[in-house]
């Protein structure tokens, strides 16, 4: 169904042209005087010049072709010549009931729906998810769901770091520890174990501890270096070896991502494209785009247009190894053969916008993609403590994903707990849920690109622009509905009122700007964007619901009117917040 505005916009050009002006005069604009009306146009003084007329006059020949019209309840001139929109109860209530009647609330499906790839997640195996993979899961998430939701065929891939020196590292870590294991008997001709002969939380300590000892010791991270050279070149004990890490890392990263109810189509890695690479960069070579510089192949990527310096795309160092460069430029290669995708959307830290301006030129220069392909950066900021810098535990470190996730979880417990007498089970099963809001929409509220301070005292608040708000809203809702019901009303059998009061209709008119939120979250890859809409909506809701007795009201035609406003807000409330990646429980 057509949006409210270019319904609105429609009914007003037709007034302009029918008093013989040109018809985009016409265009109407959300108020930003709310407080005097709800919509507005200024046509009027943009006419006036080509018309040789005063605003005001051309506002009331507008006006005066309006004065019938089903739209409008008036429709008034202010000077110097706005039109000040106020709409009429019954078109409201008729474009909510269809909003109420019609898939996903009469949101236009695309034509031509795009087939859309989004790379989220980017975790190194072998290690534990922190703090810093927290956005790129929670925001490559929401859009995932947004675009799906308008319509696209979405593929989220996570992208795994599977193939580089960690791996190498690891393997000569478990090598002088267990020099014994089959795995590292070259002449080996049998089945190898088909269990792991580590666990996840022995993983996590022989990565760091290779790690600091190759930067300490030459020899051994040349051994390590030989190692992942062994590896990438089908040493079967290595292969062997590399496929428990990954089985175990990944099962490990699975229970994690499950928890922040994130979840991706493919679970590609790095390694996936180590053979392409050869022929990659063999026709890189033939077509002349690539050549040596300082040993190193490289492409350049530069234009004339560039202000700044845009350093040449490295393909391979001067050993020839490949790099991150590499293995994303294969991949792209990749999705465009099995794939063949309409966009690709990288959800990255924005530190890593020059990397990834170069990996697009080359990407175009070279012809691994297809002009009609669309690559797209989101770079978003840095979570931050209070202090301002990048969050770290109160020790200093890096904290772990898992333990942000237990403490704000504990914070939420402990305030459901002090609100009121609930079970044990009951109030842990509320937290899990409502830490989960307090978190994403934490996270989501803020424009992406932004840096934001994470502050667990604010996000657990039931008060203010808050997660938790908007699902004490929803809950709110839901147990009016059910009392309704218990008192013998049928939800499905109720409809809008036609005559409204000034909350009621404040309501309405929140819920009616749903398709141009939905059409602006998804159009400029912006979750913040839902966000906003449903804490205006929030808010309007608990100003209503604060100002009428609902339940008790005595005129029953009036009371179900209200309560079809009541579902159709829960309606969309629930769907907005699915889209931003968390659910209501059913009571807090």
């Amino acid at each position: 169904m057509k949006k409210i505005l270019d319904i609105i916009s429609e009914e007003v050009m037709g007034a302009f042209e029918a008093a013989g002006y040109v018809g985009e005069l016409g265009r109407v604009t959300l108020s930003n005087r709310p407080d005097l009306c709800e919509y507005q146009c200024n046509g009027a003084m943009a006419g006036a010049k080509q018309y040789k007329k005063a605003p005001a006059v051309i506002a009331q020949d507008v006006a005066a072709g309006l004065k019938d019209s089903t739209v409008f309840e008036s429709v008034d001139v202010v000077n110097p010549g706005f039109l000040n929109l106020k709409l009429s109860s019954g078109f409201l209530t008729d474009y909510l009931e269809d909003m109420a009647a019609t898939p996903k609330f009469g949101l236009n499906m695309p034509e031509n729906p795009k087939k859309i790839i989004i790379d989220y997640g980017g975790p190194n195996v072998a290690k534990p998810l922190h703090v810093g993979h927290l956005r790129s899961a929670i925001i490559g998430e929401s859009i995932k769901r947004i675009a799906r939701y308008a319509g696209h065929e979405v593929i989220g891939d996570i992208h795994l770091g599977d193939w580089g020196l960690q791996m190498g590292l690891i393997i000569t870590e478990l090598q002088e520890r267990h020099p014994e294991m089959v795995y590292f008997d070259e002449s080996y001709g049998g089945e190898y174990p088909k269990e792991a002969p580590f666990t996840i939380t022995e993983l996590e300590e022989i990565y760091p501890t290779a790690s600091s000892k190759s930067k300490e010791d030459a020899a051994y991270k040349e051994k390590a270096m030989e190692a992942t050279y062994k590896l990438q070149n089908g040493v079967p004990g290595y292969r062997a070896l590399w496929q428990h890490i990954l089985q175990v890392s990944v099962a490990d990263l699975k229970k994690n991502y499950e928890n922040l109810k994130v979840d991706f189509d493919l679970w590609k890695g790095e390694s996936d494209v180590h053979d392409l690479i050869p022929e990659m960069v063999e026709r890189m070579k033939k077509e002349g785009h690539a050549y040596l510089s300082e040993g190193a192949l490289v492409v350049d990527v530069k234009e004339e247009t560039d202000t700044k310096e845009i350093p040449p795309c490295m393909i391979l160092k001067s050993d020839g190894a490949a790099l991150y460069n590499t293995t994303d430029l294969a991949t792209i290669m990749e999705r465009m053969d099995k794939i063949n995708p309409d966009e690709i959307i990288y959800v990255v830290d924005k530190r890593q916008g020059l990397y990834f301006e170069q990996v697009f030129r080359c990407a175009r220069k070279t012809g691994l993609v297809e002009e009609k392909t669309k690559l797209r950066f989101l770079g978003f900021g840095t979570m931050n403590g209070k202090d301002g810098k990048p969050f770290k535990t109160r020790e200093g470190g890096v904290m772990r994903l898992e333990s942000l996730l237990r403490e704000i979880n504990e914070e939420m417990y402990r305030k459901i707990k002090e609100g009121r007498a609930v079970s044990e089970q009951e109030a842990r099963e509320t937290a899990q849920v409502v830490a989960l809001s307090a978190l994403k929409y934490g996270d989501l509220s803020n424009q992406a690109s932004k840096d934001y301070i994470f502050d667990i005292d604010r996000f657990t608040s039931s008060e203010g622009d808050t997660g938790p708000y908007i699902l004490y809203t929803l809950v709110r809702i839901k147990s009016i509905l059910h009392k309704f019901q218990e008192e013998g009303g049928v939800l499905e059998k109720i409809e809008l009122n036609t005559i409204v009061n000034g909350a009621e209709k404040e309501l309405m008119l929140k819920l009616v700007g749903f398709h141009a939120m939905l059409e602006a979250a998804y159009e400029e890859i912006a979750p913040h964007k839902i966000c906003s809409y449903i804490y205006d909506l929030s808010d309007a809701l608990n100003h209503f619901y604060h100002g009428t007795k609902i339940l008790t009201e005595e005129d029953e035609e009036k009371k179900k009117g209200w309560i079809a406003l009541l579902r159709l807000t829960r309606d969309i409330l629930e769907t907005c917040i699915d889209l931003l990646g968390f659910s209501a429980p059913e009571r807090m």
